[in-house]
């Protein structure tokens, strides 16, 4: 879950676009809203996603104030799943709502008019073609992972014919392609999965800490060119879950939670 925004507004007022992602069969549901309060998103995700899909095991966000709250903390104690955040400064935790972020914007660009501001009128064209095409990861749509059967598209020939079944027959039916979808889909992800890591892991090597470990935090905010890239107080492993760490400031005794990729070790010579 994300938002992404704000974009040009008219009379409608929409500035947001408020973006949820299936994980396992990577359908997106994308609504665009004025705001991006605790208390538009809270209502938003009750009221339109959870009446539709049902309550998920586990939902994943960035840790914004429009998500990391005490009315969302309520909610999902109240109904029952599990919320968790991504480490700070590392939208690769994630990746998945962020790339389709990446790809819908352009998308949108295209088709909005020259004022710009009429964007959320193409907001649902651009998500139901991106649910209807083919997923670089699982090699189905998620139209078709969702709902078992492809999208009926404006280009695809009308039929001559119809023919209708019996309920009991098509669910029989139905349940056999959800059988195979998600095996088939499970694989593929696995697959591409071991692609990614073989890739990342290639000349990048991370180091493992141990609790009371000292390391250098990088600075998330650059000034100048030459300014210091990782902050001169050093900082004490207190907690690990690699590939994240919690991290003890040795002067304010603060605890972040940060990404093994933005530490180093701090080398002692003797």
């Amino acid at each position: 879950m994300d938002f992404c925004g704000p974009f040009k507004c008219k009379s409608r007022e929409n500035q947001y676009v408020l973006v949820l992602t299936d994980h396992f069969t990577r359908h997106v549901t994308a609504l665009a809203l004025p705001d991006c309060t605790a208390q538009t998103t809270a209502s938003t995700l009750f009221n339109v996603y959870f009446y539709k899909f049902g309550i998920p095991s586990v939902i994943l966000s960035d840790q914004g104030p429009h998500f990391q709250n005490m009315l969302m903390q309520n909610i999902s104690k109240l109904i029952g799943y599990n919320h968790i955040y991504s480490t700070p400064y590392h939208p690769q935790t994630n990746g998945i709502v962020k790339r389709f972020n990446a790809t819908f914007v352009p998308q949108l660009a295209k088709l909005q008019d020259s004022e710009g501001n009429n964007w959320d009128e193409y907001l649902q064209a651009v998500v139901f073609a991106y649910n209807s095409g083919i997923h670089k990861t699982t090699k189905y749509s998620p139209y078709e992972l969702l709902f078992g059967r492809s999208a009926k598209l404006p280009i695809d020939p009308r039929p001559t014919q119809f023919s209708s079944q019996k309920s009991s027959d098509y669910f029989i039916q139905l349940q056999k392609t959800l059988n195979i979808y998600p095996k088939n889909a499970k694989q593929h992800i696995i697959h591409q999965q071991e692609l990614n890591k073989q890739r990342y892991d290639k000349n990048r090597p991370d180091s493992h800490y141990q609790e009371g470990d000292v390391v250098l935090l990088r600075v998330f905010v650059y000034g100048r060119k030459l300014s210091e890239k990782y902050l001169s107080t050093p900082q004490i492993i207190v907690k690990c879950h690699y590939p994240t760490y919690i991290l003890r400031d040795q002067e304010t005794n603060v605890e972040t939670r940060v990404h093994v990729g933005d530490s180093r070790p701090i080398l002692l010579g003797y």
